[in-house]
């Protein structure tokens, strides 16, 4: 029986996406035993101040990635919107599981939606992305800061400290805490980060043992999909803490009829982008679809800067 090691942060989110993780491996293969070590980052560590402050990029994967180099773990579990979009030296993503509700999610204790909000409501969020599109869709909002892991966020909201708060629809239904959810934004309003909802499982990129493990649970549809987003992302310049949002979808195109000797169906994906200025006063969107996730991101994202989102991103 081989033993592989996972690591992961220690929130209750974190836990239950390794604890998923080690579930699928299982079922996959199951003489394998999978053990979990936790880890404290930078991200966890710090909790007074805003996420943009403390930087964007590492804040919740640093110690994970150092641990899979020096091989204390065989494997790490990551949200992968947190993931950086630069490679790791020495790392490879393995596997990008099936994704969860990509959407975000209003969270109001008097049941409010967006739109009912009283004027001037104080609302919950650390992130610049959620920030531009809620001061596009209501400029009156008073937005405040919100750290912490989603069940003290949740609670916050509870207790009355925030009139709303907004937090990843993946998160909350991971914890089954969906019965707080108030209204789930649709991407017209409030578009997701790039890889939303997914979760990336990181090995050593020479580890041809687990790249063969974590080939059995890899969602090739969800992978082709974030690594379109990822690629808008990353063309722009953006870091994981800039104003920029993304979602694309794999669909199926000309499917293959029924009688033998049709043609095998051919997967397409498509694609919304948005850059916006941090007051949401501007917002450019952008859309298009095609076969290649790579060069659809890339593309979109000539798009926006030709719109001048590169100004925004300063």
């Amino acid at each position: 029986m081989r033993t592989l090691t996972l690591g992961t942060r220690g929130s209750a989110l974190a836990r239950w996406q390794t604890g998923w993780v080690s579930t699928l491996l299982g079922a996959a293969w199951p003489d394998l035993d999978c053990q979990v070590k936790l880890f404290t980052t930078v991200g966890d560590r710090i909790l007074d101040k805003p996420l943009p402050e403390i930087g964007g990029k590492g804040l919740f994967t640093e110690e994970l990635e150092n641990a899979l180099r020096c091989g204390e773990i065989d494997l790490a579990v990551h949200s992968l919107k947190d993931l950086p979009i630069d490679n790791a030296s020495g790392l490879a993503i393995g596997a990008i599981c099936q994704r969860e509700d990509a959407r975000d999610v209003l969270i109001s204790r008097s049941g409010s939606t967006l739109a009912s909000l009283p004027p001037g409501a104080r609302v919950g969020t650390s992130s610049l992305r959620r920030s531009a599109q809620l001061l596009a869709a209501r400029p009156d909002l008073a937005l405040v800061s919100l750290r912490g892991n989603v069940d003290t966020r949740i609670r916050k909201a509870m207790n009355g400290e925030y009139d709303a708060i907004v937090l990843a629809a993946a998160g909350v239904l991971r914890l089954g805490l969906g019965e707080h959810i108030s209204e789930y934004l649709p991407c017209d309003v409030m578009l997701p980060a790039p890889g939303q909802g997914a979760l990336a499982v990181q090995c050593r990129a020479e580890d041809g043992v687990a790249l063969e493990l974590l080939a059995a649970i890899d969602e090739p549809d969800c992978r082709a999909a974030v690594t379109a987003e990822r690629a808008f992302l990353n063309t722009l310049g953006g870091g994981c803490s800039a104003p920029v949002a993304a979602y694309a979808q794999s669909t199926i195109r000309n499917p293959a009829p029924l009688r033998s000797g049709g043609n095998r169906p051919q997967s397409k994906i498509q694609m919304t982008g948005l850059v916006a200025s941090p007051d949401g006063r501007r917002v450019i969107r952008v859309s298009g679809e095609g076969n290649d996730p790579l060069a659809l991101g890339a593309e979109l994202a000539q798009q926006a800067l030709a719109q001048n989102a590169g100004e925004l991103l300063q």
